[in-house]
């Protein structure tokens, strides 16, 4: 419980209506996209960086913990009040302050929409490819803070890779820029990059520079239905080595085919196994003998089925197969355990064996799909934890899913970040001289603990 005079500063700063103490309209701060929800004291909308500056500099003085955030699309919990506190949304800062087509580069501000950053852009002739599932609600902060990914990844990269500048407000409250507009820049520690992917724990995002490219001119969509899993990652492999780097390759097994096909009845061959969906873009002539030379590659390989899209509409008919995919899984079972482990391409086959193993061993459904083209794979175990005993078998499948995937030179997360829902797991990854270098950084930044504590390391 905040005090009144807190409250009362807190309101002096943002104004009275962006302060909010009101039990039901805070229940919508207190939960994300895992089926966790802890209540906070207060919620604050700041309207500027130095409005958020003053409210961390209040924080430190007060020493209350304050819990960013973007859309609450997360899946680990990464910006959920545990043990109370501010939830500082940050989604009144929403303005594209520019686009500059001569030098390829934007500054947005954290509480933009990914989707209409790139519907923006692409007026423009250009192209921000990073594309995570959310992207129709979620915010470029939040994108920034997680290191988001998405289908494009194994072509262009992840969110990092299009972050050149911050600005950011530190735990303290200082005000700094990282970065900058230049494409080169060697000057002091990489602290953009350090905040990339930092879940909120070392400063509050108020500004991004963002790389652009010239939008691709056209792209060609395929589905390749295969008979089994190792023809597909065959697949995968194939089409890399002979260079042909496709935008995106997503992938999706047989438990993720029988709940699609299940539910919608998109007529998918008896004999498949595996899906990829595959997708070029870059030149005209270009993808479209790319898309042919696929196929001649891939033939010997199990196919079943390939179909190419020839215009718009059929390469959304073909994605339809993959966005069907999340509205089926309830099918399976009503709750929902999302890990996104990653393995080197290769060893796509043998987690998988691994995983239809531990769904074996603990008797819980698990289905999995995600992107083939750099062995991220979503590990979507399916459970009604209103059975006993149900929540307890998924935990201890998640843990030996973890094991499978760092058994293969891998990691437990790919997109996700850590939060608290992987917290009790990471010390299988993380020696404890890596954990404490990271903590050691978080220490000096910030000393009181204010900002989104308990996340990635326990308290």
């Amino acid at each position: 419980m905040l005090e009144s005079s807190v409250l009362t500063k807190m309101k002096n700063i943002v104004g009275s209506e962006n302060v909010v103490t009101d039990k039901q309209e805070m229940i919508c701060y207190g939960y994300d996209a895992t089926q966790m929800e802890f209540l906070p004291d207060a919620v604050v909308h700041p309207g500027s960086t130095e409005e958020v500056s003053e409210l961390i500099k209040l924080a430190n003085s007060e020493k209350i913990h304050v819990f960013p955030r973007g859309a609450g699309s997360g899946f680990t919990g990464g910006s959920l009040p545990k043990g109370g506190g501010i939830v500082m949304p940050l989604t009144r800062l929403n303005k594209i302050l520019r686009i500059d087509s001569e030098n390829l580069i934007a500054e947005v501000e954290p509480g933009v929409v990914t989707e209409e950053f790139q519907i923006e852009v692409e007026k423009q002739g250009l192209f921000y490819p990073p594309d995570p599932a959310s992207l129709k609600f979620s915010t470029l902060g939040g994108n920034v803070a997680e290191n988001a990914g998405g289908p494009r990844c194994v072509k262009y990269g992840v969110t990092k890779d299009f972050v050149m500048g911050l600005e950011v407000v530190l735990p303290t409250g200082e005000i700094i820029r990282t970065g900058g507009e230049t494409y080169k820049g060697v000057v002091g520690y990489d602290l953009t990059h350090l905040i990339c992917g930092s879940e909120g724990t070392l400063g509050i995002i108020t500004k991004i520079v963002l790389k652009l490219l010239p939008l691709p001119e056209a792209k060609k969509t395929m589905l390749a239905i295969f008979d089994s899993i190792d023809g597909a990652a065959k697949a995968v492999s194939t089409i890399i080595k002979n260079k042909i780097i496709p935008t995106t390759l997503e992938f999706m097994d047989y438990a993720t085919l029988q709940c699609v096909e299940k539910r919608f009845s998109l007529g998918v061959p008896e004999t498949g196994r595996a899906v990829l969906l595959i997708e070029v873009d870059g030149d005209s002539e270009l993808i479209e003998k790319q898309a042919l030379r696929i196929h001649e590659l891939i033939k010997p390989l199990g196919l079943v089925e390939f179909k190419i899209a020839k215009d718009a509409a059929e390469s959304e008919a073909l994605w339809k197969v993959r966005r069907l995919v999340s509205p089926s899984l309830r099918d399976v079972n009503p709750d929902k355990f999302n890990e996104d482990i990653v393995v080197p391409r290769s060893k796509v086959p043998d987690v998988i064996r691994e995983i239809e193993k531990i769904q074996k061993k603990y008797d819980v459904p698990i289905v999995n799909f995600g992107h083939a083209g750099d062995g991220n794979i979503h590990v979507n175990i399916m459970v009604d934890k209103s059975l006993p005993g149900q929540e307890e078998k998924a935990h201890k499948a998640i843990e030996e899913v973890f094991k499978a995937a760092l058994s293969m030179n891998g990691t437990m997360s790919g997109e996700h970040g850590v939060g608290l829902a992987k917290q009790p797991y990471i010390q299988l990854e993380l020696k404890p001289e890596q954990v404490a270098a990271m903590q050691g950084i978080k220490k000096a930044l910030d000393p009181n603990n204010i900002l989104n504590p308990g996340k990635i390391f326990p308290l």
